[in-house]
């Protein structure tokens, strides 16, 4: 047990792994690097000198295919060598601290009233309001960069409703404290809890009364003048052109310090904000950071917390206790003063049971961030993260001042006018503010590409700031996976293409962490950075070995050859231990097999766009945009669809000409594989291409849902007709010119 001073510690630091899962482990790394090293070997001494000029073309390729996958291969064991975990020690905390427990600002972010439904944002909202924590400590804040009357609409009645929703509870100690989540968890209690059966049963009619207004006002497309006439914000929409050209828009709904705003048992609420920061066309807004670094300024204003949470909007709270397991790592007296933040894992509630869409990052989540923050600290991955305010501001981490500063922030703000602070906070979100300061650059969260999140986390760290990784038992955050295909790659196109432009950018890990964080720290950063680099080494393997079987080529040892065995236990070896690793996180053997099958759809799609695009914009052809991902409900065919767990492909999209081009490109290949080796009575044929014809037979098996979508789905969700022609033809021109 480590011990500060005299004193416990608020949280500790494990490792996982026994002597012996160490040796094995170390056993498994070191017979795959001395497999992958034999391969090499193979390689360079079957060079296929005296053949076609293609055949020794596309063998430089395989080499140097294998090579990066070499490397990357290497980076992820750097980052699962040693994994640690953290526990806290909550009672400790509020031991000493409870009487003089630090503000907290917490910020939701939402961008788009169609695409994040006003319900599902007010549910987070309400969620975090909840925390098991003094209210009067907490301030909660919505960035709306939609602008919508709507959503300050559904905040005005969340507001009324937490009058309602926190005592009940702290009354009955509710988990989770997103009402949505909750009522669709908890069956009514039983009749021998009568009173807390009519509670919950008031509590449930209030919210579906609540529910039902702000989903009503969605139908008829704007707020009623009855409605309107409930609170003077909405005069605020009076003179507002569009949503991307408007004034600031600012109320404070419930503020903290009115002895007035208290809940039914006349305890007090927690400060509650609205905030549409001022949009002009002629002026960059710069997305979700943009809009972060608005809030950082106007909670300065108003609560100046020196801890600031930020979850986006489909994020609830799935744990009430996650501000006081925060505080145990800022607390500590030990490690404390130089920790930035603290980062939850992101998780979601609505996988389907064999996870279709890889959606969980469930080795990603349960693996690889424990390893990254044993190599000298987390990334910060954008949500569900705790952050020093003064890190976030840019200041140098400093031993000797940090606590005093820390003090200092803690401070509350003195009470100002409120015409005052409302004219000082529009002015914090105006467009021009930003204008020949260092916001964006050096202080707050960074600009420059959609991978802000990553960027910001690096830049904290190279400022001499520590981070942590903490994945308590029960979730501190839960939010909205992808429910169709098209979404899942979307979204993965959006992260590879954000974290690329990092790596070229003068974040580059190599560039900017330089004798300023570990090495590797550095290289654990490429795990992240290098995605959509991955989809060049992933699209040759699974288009040049089809082609070169039905040209004749051979890229693989013969069957009978004893280089058969380092390729064979390369690839058994590695997919048996990542089976395992899976199922330790929790997943299912389909699972797993869905996870493989999106692994090669992501890298030949989301990850070639999101390269394209940087390649692009280095060109100046195009510049990336941030796309929000959807998160409203999808209709009820596609919802039984996605609970059935059946592929969703009913939309056009170049990556859906992609994946079925390849699909049918391989089963192709496969089917004439498998005719020359009947046709080879000597068998010749099938010791020279086995490997190839088992790699097609592979990838075929990974396409079944491409091919039932392409020709045995008669629902709205099979492949669009043109995509099926079009694929066809590409295919059929590929092997053409593949043979003649």
């Amino acid at each position: 047990m480590e011990r500060n001073g005299d004193r416990f510690s608020l949280f500790e630091t494990k490792t996982v792994r026994t002597a012996m899962r160490s040796f094995l482990f170390k056993l498994y790394v070191s017979s795959i690097a001395l497999c992958i090293c034999l391969t090499w070997v193979f390689r360079l001494l079957h060079f296929p000198s005296k053949d076609l000029l293609l055949h020794r073309w596309v063998w430089i390729g395989s080499l140097l295919a294998d090579l990066w996958f070499t490397f990357y291969w290497f980076i992820t064991q750097i980052i699962r060598w040693n994994p640690i975990y953290r526990y806290t020690f909550k009672d400790r905390l509020s031991q000493r601290y409870e009487e003089d427990m630090p503000r907290v600002d917490i910020f939701v972010c939402t961008a788009d009233p169609e695409n994040e439904p006003p319900v599902m944002v007010i549910n987070t909202v309400l969620s975090v309001m909840a925390y098991n924590y003094p209210p009067e400590k907490l301030s909660v804040y919505l960035s709306d960069d939609g602008g919508a009357e709507l959503t300050f609409y559904a905040l005005l009645e969340a507001s009324r409703f937490s009058n309602l929703w926190l005592p009940f509870c702290k009354r009955y100690k509710v988990e989770p404290r997103s009402p949505e989540a909750y009522f669709r968890m908890a069956s009514q209690p039983i009749d021998d809890d009568q009173l807390k059966a009519k509670d919950w049963l008031f509590i449930k009619e209030s919210y579906e009364e609540m529910k039902k207004k702000i989903e009503s006002a969605k139908l008829q497309g704007k707020i009623s003048e009855n409605i309107r006439k409930q609170h003077k914000g909405f005069r605020q929409w009076d003179v507002v052109s569009s949503p991307r050209d408007h004034q600031t828009i600012f109320q404070i709904l419930i503020h903290g310090r009115d002895p007035q705003a208290v809940d039914t048992e006349g305890q007090p609420l927690p400060t509650l904000v609205y905030l549409a920061r001022e949009k002009r066309p002629q002026h960059p807004h710069n997305f979700k950071a943009g809009a972060m670094n608005a809030l950082i300024r106007v909670s300065s204003r108003i609560s100046n917390a020196p801890i600031i949470l930020n979850v986006d909007c489909d994020m609830y709270s799935n744990n009430s206790e996650s501000v006081r397991d925060a505080l145990c790592f800022f607390l500590d007296e030990k490690e404390g003063h130089r920790i930035a933040y603290v980062q939850y894992p992101q998780s979601f509630d609505n996988v389907t049971k064999n996870d279709l869409y890889a959606g969980s990052l469930n080795v990603i989540m349960e693996v690889e961030l424990h390893g990254f923050d044993a190599n000298g600290g987390i990334c910060y991955i954008g949500t569900g993260c705790f952050h020093r305010r003064e890190a976030l501001l840019g200041k140098k981490y400093n031993n000797k001042d940090s606590k005093a500063e820390w003090e200092r922030t803690n401070e509350r703000k003195t009470d100002e006018n409120a015409e005052l602070l409302k004219a000082t906070c529009k002015i914090l979100a105006s467009c021009t503010y930003e204008e020949k300061t260092q916001w964006g650059k050096e202080m707050g969260i960074k600009y420059g590409c959609s991978g802000e999140d990553i960027m910001t986390g690096l830049a904290i760290q190279c400022q001499g700031w520590g981070s942590v990784y903490y994945n308590p038992e029960r979730k501190g955050f839960l939010g909205v996976a992808p429910t169709t295909l098209l979404q899942s790659l979307v979204q993965h196109k959006r992260w590879s293409e954000g974290d690329f432009q990092i790596f070229l950018s003068r974040y580059c890990p190599f560039l900017h962490g330089h004798k300023k964080i570990p090495l590797r720290l550095q290289l654990s950063y490429c795990l992240i950075v290098l995605w959509a680099v991955n989809c060049l080494a992933t699209l040759y393997y699974v288009v040049v070995p089809s082609l070169c079987l039905l040209r004749g080529i051979y890229l693989f040892p013969k069957l009978s050859s004893l280089w058969v065995l380092p390729f064979a236990y390369i690839f058994f070896a590695s997919r048996a231990y990542s089976l395992g690793e899976f199922i330790c996180c929790g997943g299912t053997f389909l699972g797993w097999w869905n996870d493989q099958r999106m692994w090669v759809f992501k890298r030949t799609t989301s990850y070639f766009f999101g390269l394209l695009d940087n390649v692009l914009k280095l060109m100046g052809i195009s510049n990336s945009a941030f796309v929000v991902t959807a998160k409203v409900a999808a209709d009820e065919e596609v919802s039984r669809r996605y609970e059935q767990e059946m592929m969703e492909f009913g939309s056009h999209s170049p990556m859906f000409n992609i994946l079925a081009t390849l699909s049918l490109l391989n089963m192709f290949s496969l089917v004439w594989g498998i005719r020359m080796v009947i046709r080879d009575f000597q068998s010749k044929i099938l010791d020279l291409f086995a490997l190839q014809i088992l790699l097609c037979g592979l990838l075929v098996s990974i396409s079944l849902p491409m091919y039932k979508g392409l020709f045995f789905r008669k629902d709205s969700g099979r492949m669009p007709s043109s995509v099926t022609y079009q694929s066809i033809a590409f295919a059929l021109l590929a092997c053409s010119m593949a043979m003649y």
